[in-house]
């Protein structure tokens, strides 16, 4: 599809510019001819000025020896023609590069969007086979008993959270270039990271996870929902893959422009082969963090890193496997 119209694209860039260099031919061999008529006639009247007058010669309509300007005319045209046929084959070459550069962002966002709408297929169709699999074996069942129903229904509405969770995911995921819905206020760094503990306290407790704070009330512009959301998916992160019974630290400093915010957890840490991949879509690493079964879709980093790019500021990670993970985040003071 893409080859087709980039093929399209050059034609029509080969068409405008053939256009434009055809038309500026014709007038520049226009003008040229014009140009040798009138310095024949010049020479010509120069000569007859220059004639003794006793041999004067009435004056006559100049004759212009046609042989000549058959001559000139052919050798112009020639010559025209062969710029034409230069400026044809280096604008087609040019103009097919070109086209493929103008249209590669429009084919790696239509690849992405594929993508996007191939894994999250993927990631629906699970939970949802899950869930009409258990209702059907439980209509099947003359059995069932109301205890059991219930304990059915139960497990269903834990797949429908999760559900729910995945979808408010995947909407945050499709604004990832919007700005719509980001209401920048002044935001106080020590409530967001407050507000991001209460959400994970009781998962931390569940692991006995202890987690440390070493940070200052600076005040910053920002989103303050999004910016919790934001550490409660670090949080979230660094409770899931740590040890029992170890900590997690959270660290926020200032310079001259910038605010810095790390989580540091003490867990299993990250291959370095899936660094690079971590804040991909429904990316989860095939080593460690798989074999522990933990529960997710993938998409937290991501929708981690949509966040702070919608701040201006960047995010990076350091990890040794068996040791632990620091994921660092730097926004700016002032957005405007």
């Amino acid at each position: 599809m893409f080859q087709k119209a980039r093929i399209k694209l050059t034609a029509w860039y080969l068409l405008i510019i053939m256009l434009i260099s055809v038309s500026f031919s014709l007038v520049i061999f226009k003008v040229q001819i014009d140009e040798v008529e009138r310095f024949a006639r010049a020479q010509r009247m120069r000569l007859d000025r220059q004639m003794p007058q006793d041999s004067f010669i009435p004056f006559e309509p100049l004759q212009l020896d046609q042989d000549l300007m058959i001559e000139m005319e052919n050798r112009l045209m020639v010559n025209i023609l062969i710029i034409n046929v230069f400026i044809l084959v280096a604008s087609g070459i040019s103009g097919y590069l070109l086209a493929g550069k103008t249209l590669r962002p429009i084919k790696e966002m239509v690849d992405e969007q594929d993508r996007f709408i191939s894994d999250s297929s993927h990631e629906l169709r699970t939970p949802l086979t899950s869930l009409k699999s258990s209702m059907e074996v439980a209509l099947m069942d003359k059995k069932l008993s109301l205890s059991d129903a219930r304990k059915l229904i139960s497990e269903n509405i834990d797949d429908v959270n999760r559900l729910q969770k995945l979808s408010d995911s995947l909407i945050q995921l499709t604004r990832k270039n919007s700005k719509q819905g980001l209401k920048i206020d002044i935001v106080s760094s020590k409530e967001v990271i407050e507000s991001a503990i209460r959400q994970i306290k009781s998962q931390a407790d569940k692991k006995k996870i202890q987690i440390k704070t070493r940070i200052k009330n600076i005040k910053f512009e920002g989103d303050q929902e999004k910016l919790t959301n934001l550490l409660v998916i670090l949080l979230d992160n660094a409770v899931k893959y740590s040890f029992e019974k170890k900590s997690v630290n959270i660290k926020t400093w200032k310079t001259k422009r910038f605010i810095h915010f790390t989580v540091i957890d003490q867990g299993i840490g990250i291959a370095e082969k899936d660094i690079p991949h971590i804040f991909d879509r429904f990316f989860r690493a095939d080593t460690s963090r798989s074999k522990n079964k933990i529960s997710g879709y993938g998409l937290g980093l991501s929708i981690a890193k949509m966040i702070v790019e919608q701040h201006h500021g960047n995010i990076s990670v350091k990890s040794n496997t068996e040791k632990g993970t620091i994921f660092s985040v730097r926004v700016p003071v002032r957005l405007s």
